[in-house]
């Protein structure tokens, strides 16, 4: 099997103690499986709440926080109650390549900005397209995906006033109401000292939500396992489009458990900082044949996106036939490694040196 690095994974596995207590509160749910789950699963979402104060140091009830399977599920949810036939979403490329199939799969109208060649977002650009197309849903990715790219709090900040002046027919009666923003933070533990989070803007914008996942920072991609936070009225509003029953009890039993143990399953976060920071410097020092410096986004994620080559999959095909598999991914010519152990990453290089003549 190669060295993956190409879906963004935490390579460490959960530690035994944590899988230890997995187990038992799986074994605890499986008692009660000829019952439907909790529907409204509050101690899941409480447990959120508390782990979200942590984190950022935003307080939270737990009506304010939603859950699915994995984040997926919850911007599928978020489409389904705000976008739909007649309505547009609007996010601003290269981004989450998912976004668009979540406007498919509801029949929303799909419109893409553009970001500035640093991957960065201009506020002006952001008011300009949301004016002109006056969605029901704006879809920030903050760290990006594939960029890494985090966004400024006034980023957000204009992006949400813009969205406020919005009068799009979505309210209960059909009456107008603003655009919705949703803030994707599915790599929000990754970011970098002094790096916001969307969270402590809630209080101030009703139309906002941010979303998060287990999958990434607490090593849980195989549990599916997404959410969000927003006002009472927002995840209300969510309620009415799930399925019934749509978290199943062992889900919410390993959630809970994993969150019990969040500084352990979080203690890797910071290696994996450092490693990505080590990435981009070592990638920054390389020059092509031509002497040309090859080219880093900054990163706020546990991911880093790199290039620019003539031919990018001649060097994804190569890295793969060393063993070693990246994501072929983000505007022409870039490539992108997720942030694996010292001896993956070494791996990496070794190939990458190889490969490219770098």
């Amino acid at each position: 099997m190669p060295v993956l690095l190409n879906v963004n994974e935490n390579p460490y596995a959960p530690g035994t103690a944590v899988v230890a207590t997995i187990a038992d509160a799986v074994r605890a749910a499986a008692s009660g499986l000829n019952r439907y789950p909790d529907r409204d699963f509050l101690g899941l979402r409480s447990d959120l709440a508390a782990y979200l104060g942590t984190e950022s140091g935003v307080r939270l009830d737990a009506a304010q926080l939603w859950a699915a399977n994995g984040s997926n599920e919850v911007m599928l949810h978020v489409l389904q109650a705000f976008g739909g036939p007649g309505r547009t979403a609007v996010s601003f490329a290269p981004t989450y390549s998912m976004y668009p199939e979540y406007a498919r799969d509801t029949h929303t109208r799909w419109v893409v900005g553009r970001r500035a060649e640093d991957f960065t977002l201009d506020p002006d650009h952001a008011r300009e397209v949301i004016a002109r197309e006056q969605p029901s849903v704006v879809l920030l990715a903050s760290p990006n995906n594939p960029t890494g790219t985090a966004l400024p709090a006034a980023t957000v900040a204009a992006v949400c006033e813009a969205a406020l002046e919005v009068a799009v027919p979505t309210g209960p009666g059909g009456e107008p109401a603003p655009a919705v923003v949703v803030v994707d933070e599915a790599y929000g533990e990754f970011r970098r000292a002094g790096t916001p989070s969307a969270l402590g803007m809630l209080a101030r914008y009703p139309n906002l939500a941010v979303a998060r996942t287990m999958s990434k920072a607490f090593a849980l991609a195989g549990a599916r396992v997404g959410y969000l936070a927003a006002s009472r009225a927002f995840v209300d509003a969510l309620r009415v489009v799930r399925l019934p029953y749509h978290l199943s009890a062992v889900t919410q039993a390993v959630a809970r458990a994993a969150l019990s143990h969040a500084d352990e399953l979080l203690a890797q976060v910071e290696e994996l900082r450092a490693e990505r920071d080590a990435t981009v410097a070592w990638l920054r020092s390389l020059r092509h044949a031509d002497g040309r410096p090859l080219e880093v986004a900054e990163s706020d994620a546990n991911f880093v996106l790199f290039g620019e080559f003539t031919d990018r999959h001649a060097v994804w095909a190569g890295l793969l036939e060393r063993g070693v598999l990246i994501r072929e991914t983000g505007p022409d010519g870039w490539l992108r490694v997720s942030i694996g152990t010292r001896d993956e990453m070494r791996a990496f290089r070794d190939a990458l040196v190889e490969v490219a003549g770098l």
